[in-house]
Protein backbone atom coordinates (compact mmCIF):
# COMPACT_ATOMS: atom_id res chain seq x y z
CA UNK A 1 0.00 0.00 0.00
CA UNK A 2 1.49 3.48 -1.27
CA UNK A 3 1.92 5.86 1.43
CA UNK A 4 -0.92 8.27 0.47
CA UNK A 5 -3.35 5.20 0.16
CA UNK A 6 -2.17 4.65 4.01
CA UNK A 7 -3.19 8.78 4.98
CA UNK A 8 -6.44 8.49 3.09
CA UNK A 9 -7.47 5.06 5.05
CA UNK A 10 -6.34 7.31 8.21
CA UNK A 11 -8.56 9.83 7.04
CA UNK A 12 -11.44 7.30 6.50
CA UNK A 13 -11.99 8.12 2.66
CA UNK A 14 -12.20 5.55 -0.15
CA UNK A 15 -12.28 6.80 -3.73
CA UNK A 16 -14.45 6.46 -6.06
CA UNK A 17 -13.93 5.45 -10.02
CA UNK A 18 -12.80 8.58 -11.63
CA UNK A 19 -15.98 9.90 -13.40
CA UNK A 20 -15.97 10.43 -16.88
CA UNK A 21 -16.14 13.90 -18.24
CA UNK A 22 -19.36 15.30 -19.22
CA UNK A 23 -18.83 16.37 -22.48
CA UNK A 24 -15.86 16.51 -25.39
CA UNK A 25 -12.89 16.78 -23.45
CA UNK A 26 -10.56 14.33 -21.28
CA UNK A 27 -10.36 13.87 -17.94
CA UNK A 28 -6.89 15.51 -17.32
CA UNK A 29 -3.84 16.29 -19.71
CA UNK A 30 0.05 15.96 -18.12
CA UNK A 31 2.38 18.57 -20.05
CA UNK A 32 6.03 19.26 -18.78
CA UNK A 33 5.72 17.63 -15.42
CA UNK A 34 2.22 18.91 -14.54
CA UNK A 35 -0.89 17.45 -14.50
CA UNK A 36 -3.88 19.42 -15.67
CA UNK A 37 -7.23 18.19 -14.25
CA UNK A 38 -10.56 19.28 -15.57
CA UNK A 39 -13.26 20.92 -13.64
CA UNK A 40 -15.39 18.55 -11.59
CA UNK A 41 -17.58 18.86 -8.88
CA UNK A 42 -19.35 16.76 -6.20
CA UNK A 43 -19.87 13.43 -6.48
CA UNK A 44 -23.27 13.91 -5.39
CA UNK A 45 -24.60 15.74 -8.31
CA UNK A 46 -26.36 18.64 -6.41
CA UNK A 47 -28.39 21.48 -8.01
CA UNK A 48 -27.97 24.33 -7.08
CA UNK A 49 -26.59 27.70 -5.65
CA UNK A 50 -24.73 28.66 -2.40
CA UNK A 51 -27.11 31.61 -1.03
CA UNK A 52 -30.31 30.51 -0.97
CA UNK A 53 -30.23 26.14 -1.80
CA UNK A 54 -27.01 25.86 0.41
CA UNK A 55 -25.23 27.57 3.12
CA UNK A 56 -21.54 27.53 3.10
CA UNK A 57 -21.02 25.05 5.37
CA UNK A 58 -22.75 22.56 2.67
CA UNK A 59 -20.75 23.91 -0.09
CA UNK A 60 -17.44 23.17 2.37
CA UNK A 61 -18.61 19.51 2.15
CA UNK A 62 -19.23 19.69 -1.82
CA UNK A 63 -15.90 20.98 -2.12
CA UNK A 64 -14.77 18.51 -0.26
CA UNK A 65 -16.27 16.06 -1.81
CA UNK A 66 -15.14 17.18 -5.13
CA UNK A 67 -11.10 17.20 -3.95
CA UNK A 68 -11.96 13.33 -3.62
CA UNK A 69 -13.04 13.37 -7.43
CA UNK A 70 -9.97 15.06 -8.16
CA UNK A 71 -8.04 12.29 -6.32
CA UNK A 72 -10.08 9.88 -7.93
CA UNK A 73 -8.97 11.32 -11.40
CA UNK A 74 -5.43 11.64 -10.17
CA UNK A 75 -5.07 8.03 -9.15
CA UNK A 76 -6.45 6.63 -12.23
CA UNK A 77 -4.24 8.49 -14.75
CA UNK A 78 -1.28 8.08 -12.37
CA UNK A 79 -1.66 4.64 -11.17
CA UNK A 80 -0.23 6.05 -7.97
CA UNK A 81 -1.37 8.94 -5.34
CA UNK A 82 2.23 9.18 -4.44
CA UNK A 83 3.32 10.50 -8.16
CA UNK A 84 1.86 13.55 -6.88
CA UNK A 85 4.70 15.97 -5.68
CA UNK A 86 2.69 19.25 -5.15
CA UNK A 87 -0.56 20.54 -5.87
CA UNK A 88 0.57 23.54 -7.49
CA UNK A 89 -2.96 25.54 -8.49
CA UNK A 90 -6.79 25.39 -7.46
CA UNK A 91 -9.42 27.47 -9.32
CA UNK A 92 -12.65 27.09 -8.24
CA UNK A 93 -16.10 28.37 -9.61
CA UNK A 94 -18.75 28.67 -6.73
CA UNK A 95 -22.47 28.73 -8.50
CA UNK A 96 -23.86 31.36 -6.35
CA UNK A 97 -26.48 33.96 -5.21
CA UNK A 98 -24.88 37.55 -6.41
CA UNK A 99 -25.12 38.70 -2.77
CA UNK A 100 -23.06 35.52 -1.23
CA UNK A 101 -19.64 36.64 0.00
CA UNK A 102 -18.13 33.38 1.44
CA UNK A 103 -16.77 31.73 -1.55
CA UNK A 104 -13.47 31.56 -0.08
CA UNK A 105 -14.86 29.43 2.90
CA UNK A 106 -16.49 27.00 0.38
CA UNK A 107 -13.09 26.19 -1.67
CA UNK A 108 -11.61 25.61 1.73
CA UNK A 109 -13.22 22.57 1.81
CA UNK A 110 -10.89 21.54 -1.67
CA UNK A 111 -8.04 23.23 0.01
CA UNK A 112 -8.09 21.69 3.44
CA UNK A 113 -8.45 18.28 1.63
CA UNK A 114 -5.51 18.92 -0.41
CA UNK A 115 -3.17 19.40 2.66
CA UNK A 116 -4.40 17.03 4.92
CA UNK A 117 -3.76 14.11 1.93
CA UNK A 118 -0.58 15.89 0.87
CA UNK A 119 0.82 17.76 4.09
CA UNK A 120 2.37 20.54 2.83
CA UNK A 121 3.05 19.40 -0.74
CA UNK A 122 -1.02 20.00 -0.37
CA UNK A 123 -0.75 23.99 -0.26
CA UNK A 124 -1.24 25.67 -3.57
CA UNK A 125 -1.79 28.99 -5.12
CA UNK A 126 -5.77 29.62 -5.59
CA UNK A 127 -8.54 31.97 -6.90
CA UNK A 128 -12.11 31.23 -6.36
CA UNK A 129 -14.96 32.81 -8.25
CA UNK A 130 -18.34 33.47 -8.21
CA UNK A 131 -20.54 32.21 -11.39
CA UNK A 132 -23.75 33.45 -12.16
CA UNK A 133 -24.28 29.67 -13.63
CA UNK A 134 -22.04 26.60 -14.27
CA UNK A 135 -22.63 23.05 -16.03
CA UNK A 136 -25.59 21.00 -14.66
CA UNK A 137 -26.14 23.85 -12.00
CA UNK A 138 -23.54 21.98 -9.79
CA UNK A 139 -22.95 24.50 -6.35
CA UNK A 140 -19.26 24.20 -7.32
CA UNK A 141 -16.69 23.05 -10.15
CA UNK A 142 -12.97 23.15 -9.43
CA UNK A 143 -10.14 22.82 -11.67
CA UNK A 144 -6.67 21.82 -10.70
CA UNK A 145 -2.55 21.76 -11.56
CA UNK A 146 -0.80 19.11 -10.10
CA UNK A 147 3.11 18.66 -10.26
CA UNK A 148 3.67 15.07 -11.06
CA UNK A 149 6.31 12.14 -11.50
Amino acid sequence: MSQIERRLEELNIKLPAASNPAASYTNFVIVNGLMFVSGKGPSENPKGKLGSNYTTQEGYEFARQTGIEVLAVLKDGLGSLDRVKRVVKVQGFVNAEPYFEEHHKVLNGFSELMFEVFGSNGVHARSVLGAVSVRDNLPIIVDSIFEVE
